[in-house]
């Protein structure tokens, strides 16, 4: 597959072009590469899935993804530590909060946020769970990452995000159900351009969902962007099986 990124790194910008607009509604942020360097030493495990609704045991999902986590490593072993990426979910007794706790105490590994910036959501930081978290990052600078490795990509991210939810919005309409709300294009750039961002970051990721099958109107659907835009590679997703 052809890669996402230039062979060759593309030098960092100049100090006076600091500001990236990355959505609709989002704040600039001075490029800080500190702050990115902290993702560098290690190997992103970002697990996606249902929220608080999910009524299934947290306990039993997180067993399920640790052995199929396990599985998968043995064939694409980390280069580097495991460091699981959270999205700024809340804590919930149930859903994906809840079960990244569980894998994060399995494996027994720390973990990093990311979180839109107040200008998209202000009050996503404030409620984003922070159990073992030991740094955050806001989505902007993500972002800016990947404009920085390869120009345009946030916005053909962008544009298939936007493709999909038109899509999806229409199948919808047939069905006689109400349009996604527009949160879902923020949270499926979060989404998206974490995972792309971190890839680029770290030179490798591991992605799994916390169900087999995935709710075609739901933010998890989009997974297939990454896809698509050959940013993410088939090897680098996890089967669970369950």
């Amino acid at each position: 597959m052809k890669s996402c990124f230039p062979s060759s790194p593309l030098n960092e910008p100049q100090i006076d072009h600091n500001r990236i607009f990355v959505c609709d509604a989002c704040v600039a942020h001075r490029f800080s590469p500190s702050m990115m360097a902290s993702l560098e030493p290690y190997h992103p495990l970002i697990i996606e899935g249902m929220g608080g609704y999910d009524r299934r045991d947290p306990a039993v999902i997180g067993q399920h993804i640790v052995e199929s986590l396990q599985k998968h490593w043995l064939k694409f072993p980390p280069q580097k530590p495991v460091l699981l990426i959270t999205q700024g979910d809340p804590y919930e007794e149930r859903g994906i909060a809840a079960i990244t706790r569980q894998v994060s105490d399995s494996l027994s590994i720390s973990r990093a946020l990311i979180f839109l910036d107040p200008d998209i959501a202000d009050y996503h930081a404030p409620n984003a769970d922070r159990y073992k978290v030991i740094f955050e990052i806001p989505y902007s600078m993500m972002a800016r990452r990947l404009e920085t490795a390869r120009a345009g990509l946030v916005q053909d991210i962008s544009s298939q995000v936007r493709a999909k939810l038109a899509e999806k919005n229409a199948k919808r309409e047939a069905q006689g159900k109400n349009t996604l709300p527009q949160y879902y294009y923020d949270f499926a750039m979060l989404q998206e351009v974490t995972k792309i961002a971190c890839k680029q970051i770290c030179g490798g990721v591991t992605i799994g969902h916390t169900s087999r099958e995935i709710n075609p109107f739901s933010v998890t659907s989009f997974y297939q962007v990454g896809l698509e835009l050959g940013c993410i590679d088939t090897a680098e997703m996890v089967s669970i099986r369950y």
